[in-house]
C-alpha cells in the first residue's frame, strides 16, 4: 500500500470513528412517558384530532417508531395538576396541559395559555412563532428544567354556565365558580369564591352546589360533561381566554439528549396539532351549539355590555398590579402587549371588516 492510500484510508478510519457516536445517536430509540392534566378519554385534550394522543401518533409514524411514547391521562401516573413537577423531576419526559395552571410557579406562565381581554387564535400564534412569545416561554420555563411547545387551541371560548343569569357585575358577588388563570384573579376581586378544578370533577360539583358556575371549553366539551343539565344559563362572551393554547412540556435533559431529527419531529407535529386542534374545535363547536339551543333548553347570550366593561377594567388593574412585583412577569407582559397593540389595528382592517362587512 503507498503512502497516499495509506493516508487516505486513515483518514477515513478517523472520520468514521469521529462519525460513530452522532450515526449511533441518531440511529437510537427512545421510550418515554406523558402525563396529562386532562382524563385518558378526553376529547380534544387526550383523544382526536390535534390531541395529546394524535400527537404521540404523528411523533411515533414520523420517526420510524425510534420516539416511543407512552399516554398517562390525568390521576393515572399523577393527579391532574402533577405533571409539571413530575416533568420537571425528569419523573417522566412530558407533560400535557396549559400553563395558567402553573402561575402558582410563575405569574409569566399566564401568558402563553391565554390572557382576558387578549390575542386571538391568529394573533397569539403570531406573538409565539414570530414575535417573540416563544423564546420568552422558554426563558420563564429554563429554571424548571422544561422546555415547552405550542401544541392546541381551542380559539376563543364562552364565559360559562351559570345556574342564575348574570345582568349586573354585582351578580357575580357571593358565586363560587370553577375557574383557572388569570379570569379567576378578576372574578375574586368581584367576591367570587373561585375554585380550580380538574374537567372530570366540573359536573358533580355544580350538580351538588359545591359550585354555583363553571368554565371549562366550548360547546362541544361543555356538552360532553353534561353541564347543560344542572345550569341553564350559558353566557358566551369570551372575554377570559380569547384563544387557549394547549402546552406540551418535555424535560430538558431528556429534550437535550434527543437527536436533531427527532427535535424536529416533536417541534413539527406539536405545530401540526395546534392547527388541527382548533380546526376540530371551529367544527364540532358549532354543531353543538346548536344542539344546545335548540335541543337542550340552553339560554345562550353574551354578557351585558356594563359587566364586560367592569371585567376589562378590573383586569387590567389586576395585570398591573401582578407586574409591578413580578419582572419576569413584566418582561412577558410587555412583550405580549406590544405586538396587540401592532397587531390589532391590522386584524381591525382584515378580519375585522371580514365578520362585519363580508359575512353577512
Amino acid at each position: 500500500m503507498d503512502r497516499r492510500t495509506l493516508l487516505k484510508s486513515g483518514g477515513l478510519a478517523a472520520a468514521a470513528t469521529i462519525a460513530a457516536p452522532a450515526v449511533a445517536r441518531a440511529q437510537s430509540r427512545f421510550s418515554w412517558k406523558m402525563t396529562s392534566a386532562y382524563g385518558s378519554r378526553a376529547a380534544f385534550y387526550s383523544v382526536g384530532p390535534g390531541s395529546a394522543t394524535d400527537l404521540i401518533k404523528r411523533i411515533d409514524d414520523m420517526s420510524g417508531g425510534r420516539l416511543k411514547i407512552q399516554f398517562f391521562g390525568a390521576g393515572e401516573l399523577v393527579p391532574a395538576f402533577e405533571g409539571f413537577d413530575a416533568a420537571s423531576a425528569g419523573t417522566v419526559e412530558m407533560n400535557y396541559g396549559n400553563s395558567y395552571f402553573w402561575t402558582g410557579k410563575s405569574f409569566a406562565a399566564q401568558y402563553f395559555t391565554a390572557v382576558p381581554f387578549g390575542l386571538n387564535f391568529q394573533g397569539m400564534n403570531g406573538w409565539l412563532y414570530e414575535g417573540g412569545g416563544l423564546q420568552l416561554w422558554r426563558e420563564v420555563y429554563d429554571r424548571f428544567g422544561l422546555v415547552p411547545l405550542p401544541c392546541g387551541n381551542t380559539g376563543v371560548q364562552m364565559t360559562g354556565w351559570f345556574r342564575k343569569p348574570i345582568q349586573t357585575i354585582e351578580d357575580f358577588k357571593g358565586l363560587k365558580m370553577r375557574i383557572p388563570g388569570l379570569a379567576g384573579r378578576v372574578y375574586q376581586q368581584l367576591g367570587v369564591d373561585v375554585r380550580l378544578l380538574p374537567g372530570g370533577e366540573i359536573f358533580p360539583a355544580l350538580e351538588r352546589g359545591v359550585i354555583d358556575a363553571a368554565e371549562f371549553v366550548g360547546p362541544f366539551l361543555d356538552r360532553q360533561l353534561g353541564l347543560q343539565k344542572v345550569a341553564k344559563y350559558y353566557y358566551t362572551t369570551g372575554w377570559h381566554e380569547t384563544a387557549t393554547v394547549s402546552e406540551l412540556v418535555i424535560n430538558k435533559k431528556a429534550w437535550d439528549s434527543l437527536p436533531k431529527d427527532l427535535q424536529a419531529i416533536v417541534t413539527s407535529a406539536a405545530d401540526a396539532c395546534n392547527g388541527v386542534s382548533e380546526a376540530w374545535c371551529q367544527k364540532n363547536n358549532s354543531e353543538a351549539f346548536e344542539d344546545l339551543v335548540k335541543n337542550q333548553g340552553v339560554i345562550a347570550a353574551p354578557l351585558p355590555d356594563a359587566v364586560v366593561a367592569s371585567l376589562r377594567d378590573i383586569t387590567g388593574k389586576v395585570l398591573e398590579e401582578a407586574i409591578a412585583k413580578d419582572p419576569v412577569a413584566k418582561k412577558v407582559h410587555d412583550s405580549y402587549f406590544a405586538f396587540k397593540a401592532k397587531y390589532e389595528p391590522w386584524t381591525a382592517l382584515s378580519e375585522g371588516v371580514y365578520h362585519s362587512k363580508v359575512r353577512l
